[in-house]
């Protein structure tokens, strides 16, 4: 099912086009509410020309529903959603996509989180010359838990990661439409879209702000979820856990060696003490598994990526596209 789709003809475009890629999960309690104030604070710039795309990632809730209503009275308002769920990061990727004609995109959670006052600060930045403006927590309202792993998820990115990713920073950017076509051209599965943004490099200015507790609903990123995204974004930007797994190989399989040494000594110093069979037991089941530990963490772990890339499926699937004239 897909409704009109019209993009606005770049040559004849006066004012420059702003998209904001909002991915929505379960958000119909307050999607209105978050629009109303999206769209409060973007009648600051009316020199620019504005399109707001809603990408719902299978919701179960009336999100879609909530979400086409808007449409229906914004023509600004443009609707993607998922045959299924599959993820924030690639219903952001699915915004992107979609925002092939913008001069600037900005990515932020509908939740309320996202203030969208700051969103105006972001294109005054982009418009002094940053390619892509990131917004830093300053301070954050979460529970004491949520600070706690997320403090400890960014101190281990920050010595683990092959690229500088900044600390306390989501998805909530601005990035110009170079950057956008830079990051477009990443398509791996497991997407950890802040690692691909630092990646990509350019002009990256930070701009800090407070974020707000979340207006209605319950997060989108239980713990579970948590614990996966932060292994993509370790194990997608860092070898260092291959490392790690295999020192804890040698490591064991040194001990082995201390092992055989120790037991060579009973035997020709204290043969007395020395019990039969238990020596090569022993000392062959710690070799054996340190061994395994390296060739395991090794081979396995890129493998399984590697297979994953491999099959080079589509990253998502759309059930309905609805674009307004002007998106």
């Amino acid at each position: 099912m897909a409704d009109d789709d019209h993009a606005p003809d770049e040559a004849t475009r006066s004012r420059p086009l702003v998209t904001y890629v909002l991915p929505v999960y379960d958000e119909g309690e307050g999607i209105e509410t978050f629009h109303a104030a999206l769209v409060e604070a973007t009648a600051a710039r009316p020199d620019l020309d504005l399109e707001f795309c809603y990408v719902d990632d299978g919701s179960s809730d009336d999100s879609l529903e909530r979400l086409l209503k808007l449409r229906g009275d914004d023509d600004r308002v443009t609707v993607l959603s998922f045959s299924r769920n599959f993820g924030h990061q690639i219903a952001v990727t699915a915004g992107m996509d979609a925002a092939g004609a913008a001069d600037a995109v900005i990515v932020m959670d509908t939740d309320l989180q996202d203030p969208p006052q700051v969103s105006l600060q972001m294109l005054e930045m982009w418009e002094a010359g940053a390619d892509v403006v990131f917004a830093q927590r300053r301070s954050r309202q979460d529970s004491r838990f949520k600070r706690a792993t997320a403090w400890g998820f960014y101190w281990l990115l920050d010595r683990m990661a092959d690229t500088e990713i900044p600390r306390n920073v989501g998805d909530f950017r601005l990035m110009d439409r170079k950057v956008v076509a830079a990051v477009s051209q990443y398509r791996e599965q497991d997407r950890f879209l802040r690692g691909i943004v630092a990646h990509v490099g350019f002009r990256q200015e930070a701009l800090l702000f407070d974020r707000d507790p979340r207006f209605a609903g319950e997060t989108g990123y239980p713990l579970a979820k948590m614990i996966r995204f932060a292994a993509s974004g370790i194990v997608g930007f860092s070898t260092a856990p291959l490392r790690w797994i295999s020192r804890l190989g040698f490591a064991i399989s040194a001990f082995s060696l201390l092992l055989a040494v120790y037991v060579l000594g009973v035997r020709l110093f204290r043969p007395e003490e020395s019990v039969p069979g238990w020596a090569f037991l022993g000392v062959g089941m710690f070799l054996l598994s340190g061994l395994q530990l390296i060739m395991m963490g090794v081979i396995g772990t890129y493998l399984g990526r590697v297979y994953v890339e491999a099959k080079d499926r589509p990253l998502y699937a759309l059930a309905l596209t609805a674009r307004g004239s002007r998106g």
